[in-house]
């Protein structure tokens, strides 16, 4: 029975290297400064990052159909709750407005949600998600997290 833990216990240690090191290599560089953009909410009330100056900025690029995606959303609302003066800004990679809509209200997502478009994919490099950028009260980017993110790593990036 030992030998059987030990050799699971093996077994996931190096799952979990093998995870964090994949992630590791696919995190894209996205350079110093945080590349601009102007998206719609479901709301249709235009953000515009540079409007975000002077504050720290969490950018979650995410997708409907995305089952990761949907188990980090419970952490970005209470952290969104927990720090009002640090603005969360999910970013739809996928659907129409009215198909946001209807996930974000049956995510409970409190956060705004934007209408992403293929610019501002190309432009942070999203290939895999979830994916998490904490933008710098300056514009420059302070950390880069691809798949989901926790609430101590998201404290840990915007302080």
């Amino acid at each position: 029975m030992l030998r059987y833990l030990r050799d699971w216990g093996v077994a996931l240690g190096g799952a979990a290297a093998v995870y964090m090191g994949w992630q590791w290599y696919t995190t894209p560089d996205l350079g110093d400064t945080a590349p601009a953009f102007a998206l719609y909410d479901l709301d249709n009330v235009e953000h515009v990052l540079a409007d975000y100056r002077g504050s720290t900025v969490v950018l979650n690029f995410w997708a409907t159909w995305c089952g990761p995606c949907r188990t980090e959303i419970p952490t970005l609302n209470t952290f969104a709750a927990e720090h009002p003066d640090i603005p969360v800004l999910g970013i739809a990679t996928d659907g129409p407005p009215r198909k946001l809509a209807e996930a974000a209200e049956a995510l409970d997502i409190s956060y705004p949600v934007l209408v992403g478009d293929s610019a501002v994919t190309s432009d942070y490099q999203v290939s895999t998600i979830p994916m998490t950028v904490v933008v710098g009260p300056e514009g420059a980017i302070k950390d880069v997290h691809v798949g989901i993110i926790m609430e101590p790593q998201l404290a840990w990036a915007t302080r």
